[in-house]
């Protein structure tokens, strides 16, 4: 009886449910696409090392993120290889550089080098070509996601990097920069000649503990044999990386800011259209109360109202959110909602609209059953 009468009171006036249904979607579509742009840039920024299969990451002291560092020399790099724990190390390299397209055009780009046969800190997700084409002279591997960035349209095609020849032969796909540049990979040695390096610099030093060796210990061990560098497991320098772009330069809290505004102006509509059907009804609630209906027995008729405007507003939402999630998979800025968050945005929509509906209750707790008597 009481969903019956909740459905027919919404359903009564087809304009306003479509209006409360709005600020439904609305702030269920802008707080979970911000979400999951919050989730996909940070994914994004630490891309590249949480693939490397590197334990440890060894840097220049100070280093803030993965993208900017300064150089160490190749002493430092044996001095990592015969720390005790190291099984193997590797040089790499991440450096800005100017990429000129075959059409003459300029993008700026940072070009990734390391050691193929150490496999670590490499591309992953390829579509076309294969790793061993880095061996290949002067080759590197694009995404395919910045293919009209870096105006590629076929692989093999033949660009400058720093004012040097070089070959697209592969492509990859999901690797994406959250910086405005591409990640662009190459051998080590072939990125040594497109950097600003001297020939015995590098960026980073990537090291595999031996086995029994846990990547704490590995990194203890080479701060404690290695002077004049700092070292980061996989997971710290990953962390790091995430922290300083997503909470030291204020993107993180621009997108959370939005994800709140948009409960709060979903919240305003919500409450706003829910006050306005009980007034629309505030006859038959007064009908109600001179049958003898107590105060709870009405309270349950809005909070099922709102109950139900949760449901239909939330599943039009989430629907629409899953569909940019999927179209941003062709894009540079990935938008990513694990079942957690959606269930979550299930309970959190159902709490903003019982919430709105708490001013509609305020009313009707005023209510004279008399009303009914005299007319609204």
């Amino acid at each position: 009886m009481i969903v019956t009468i909740a459905r027919q009171n919404l359903l009564h006036d087809k304009v306003r449910l479509a209006v409360t249904l709005t600020g439904v979607v609305f702030a269920v579509v802008l707080i979970t696409i911000q979400i999951g742009l919050f989730i996909g840039f940070t994914h994004t920024i630490s891309a590249v090392i949480d693939h490397s299969g590197a334990d440890v990451w060894v840097t220049s002291p100070g280093v803030k993120n993965f993208d900017i560092a300064l150089p160490l020399t190749k002493e430092k790099y044996y001095q990592v290889l015969s720390a005790p724990g190291v099984e193997k190390a590797s040089k790499f390299i991440i450096q800005f550089a100017d990429w000129k397209k075959p059409d003459g055009g300029q993008e700026s780009i940072e070009i990734i080098g390391f050691e193929p046969d150490k496999k670590m800190g490499g591309p992953w997700g390829f579509v076309k070509g294969t790793p061993a084409m880095l061996d290949l002279r002067d080759a590197v591997v694009a995404d395919q996601l910045y293919m009209e960035k870096l105006g590629i349209k076929k692989q093999g095609e033949s660009v400058e990097i720093n004012s040097r020849k070089a070959r697209v032969v592969a492509f990859t796909r999901g690797i994406r920069s959250f910086t405005t540049s591409p990640f662009v990979f190459a051998s080590y040695k072939t990125a040594l000649q497109f950097s600003h390096l001297r020939p015995d610099e590098l960026t980073y030093i990537l090291a595999k503990a031996e086995n029994g060796i846990t990547p704490g210990q590995l990194r203890d061990s080479i701060a404690r044999n290695v002077n004049g560098v700092d070292s980061y497991t996989t997971t710290e320098f990953s962390d790091k990386t995430r922290e300083y772009w997503m909470l030291n330069t204020g993107a993180g809290t621009s997108i959370l800011l939005a994800a709140f505004l948009g409960l709060v102006v979903g919240t305003v509509i919500v409450a706003q259209t829910l006050y306005a059907t009980t007034l629309d009804h505030i006859g038959e609630f007064a009908t109600l109360k001179a049958m003898g209906a107590p105060n709870s027995y009405i309270y349950f008729i809005l909070i099922t109202q709102a109950t139900l405007s949760a449901i239909l507003g939330y599943g039009f939402g989430i629907a629409i959110s899953y569909l940019a999630a999927s179209i941003s998979q062709f894009a540079a800025m990935a938008i990513i909602i694990p079942f957690e968050v959606a269930v979550g945005m299930f309970f959190l929509t159902l709490v903003m609209c019982v919430s709105s509906s708490l001013i509609s209750i305020r009313k009707v707790m005023t209510l004279d059953p008399a009303l009914v008597f005299k007319g609204r």
